[in-house]
């Protein structure tokens, strides 16, 4: 059996492992989902109608239901973030991956089954607030190629911050530390394009929030599932997510390889 092959059963088996660690503990899961759901039904019926005017054809309600969609989905990303860390940092002080070094297990299959499992979590957790918004008139005019771009580019920012997440799971000194450090990501759909056009901000926040990736990020999704134009936003938001996942990818597998885990008191 080759390297790779070798890498890929045991990352089957860390997933699994993360699977059902998942199913076990199904407040983490909830709360992926539930957050965005509160933040839509609030967003929407509280503050839609006043945040609606001048969004669209629709107006009011309706047309800030179709705007502020792209930015919850970004919330279920950045939440996403926040378990991931916690698991990983959870796994490095609880004594459990000095046993796996132990084990003849790759070493990378670890941390590619808490990637994988986020993955596959925050997926599932978009589609279910996709369905919700749906449900209550999210209008969507995307072909099933526009479609397939949304679903790819928000599966590419989230496989990015996942791995983000495993880094600062890492690099926290305890679980505490973990669940506290993610929490900026939660705020940067808000600080940018995901609940209001960037155009409505004063200078200053403006810029910082055309720059940041969550911006072009939402732009794209929202552009797709729209049917509209999206210009250079999809290249943007690639090589934000391009490079966040090259950079946390080398940063985690290097702490990973210095870190020994705390002994268990």
């Amino acid at each position: 059996m080759t390297d790779l092959a070798y890498i890929l059963s045991d990352s089957r088996v860390m997933l699994r492992r993360n699977l059902k660690h998942q199913l076990r503990y199904p407040s983490m899961t909830l709360m992926l989902i539930g957050m965005p759901i509160v933040f839509l039904l609030l967003f929407v019926y509280v503050f839609g109608g006043q945040l609606g005017a001048g969004l669209g054809p629709h107006d009011g309600r309706a047309a800030y239901l179709d705007y502020v969609v792209p930015g919850l989905l970004l919330i279920t990303v950045a939440s996403a973030v926040q378990g991931t860390s916690i698991m990983v940092a959870m796994d490095m002080t609880g004594g459990i991956i000095d046993r796996f070094r132990t084990m003849a297990i790759a070493r990378a299959s670890v941390l590619n089954g808490h990637v994988i499992g986020s993955l596959l979590q925050t997926l599932g957790a978009m589609a279910i607030v996709v369905g919700v918004a749906l449900g209550i008139g999210y209008h969507v005019a995307a072909a099933p190629l526009q479609w397939l771009g949304a679903i790819g580019i928000l599966a590419l920012f989230a496989f990015a911050l996942i791995w983000l997440a495993v880094a600062l799971g890492l690099a926290a000194k305890s679980v505490e530390t973990a669940s506290n450090t993610p929490m900026i990501l939660i705020l940067l759909p808000i600080l940018g394009s995901g609940f209001v056009p960037t155009g409505t901000m004063p200078a200053g926040l403006r810029q910082f929030a055309e720059y940041q990736p969550f911006t072009p990020v939402a732009d794209t999704v929202r552009g797709l599932l729209s049917g509209s134009p999206i210009g250079s936003h999809a290249f943007v938001a690639i090589g934000w997510s391009v490079g966040i996942a090259v950079v946390s990818y080398f940063w985690a597998i290097s702490l990973y390889n210095r870190r020994r885990a705390a002994e268990p008191k």
